[in-house]
């Protein structure tokens, strides 16, 4: 079947856009940083443009993704969103590959 294999090159998270993210991943992601739910929103959260949830804020100084630390560490890798776990592979744009390093193992299985 195969898949798109990251290989953490970390340009998906420099691009421009939002991460949603649900109560369950802010409950996760808040437990994994030893925060309460509320106040990892009070810090790393925002209002989505459509005001339909919300979305982890970007650095002011580049856009990059607030949890994306020197060259390509994610902060919080163990417990990121589905949206970013599942990039290349569960939603893509054209175009991507353009600046995505992910290679192609055609021995990977989809997750179902």
């Amino acid at each position: 079947m195969g898949k798109w294999m990251c290989e953490r090159c970390g340009n998906c998270c420099r691009w421009p856009g939002v991460v949603r993210v649900s109560e369950p991943e802010i409950e996760k992601i808040a437990t994994f940083l030893e925060m309460k739910p509320l106040d990892f929103i009070d810090k790393y959260c925002e209002v989505t443009y459509d005001r339909r949830g919300l979305t982890l804020i970007m650095k002011e100084s580049d856009g990059s993704c607030i949890f994306l630390e020197g060259k390509n560490v994610c902060q919080i890798q163990a417990v990121k969103p589905i949206q970013c776990s599942g990039f290349p592979n569960t939603w893509n744009f054209p175009g991507w590959q353009e600046s995505c390093e992910a290679k192609w193992d055609e021995n990977a299985t989809q997750a179902p």
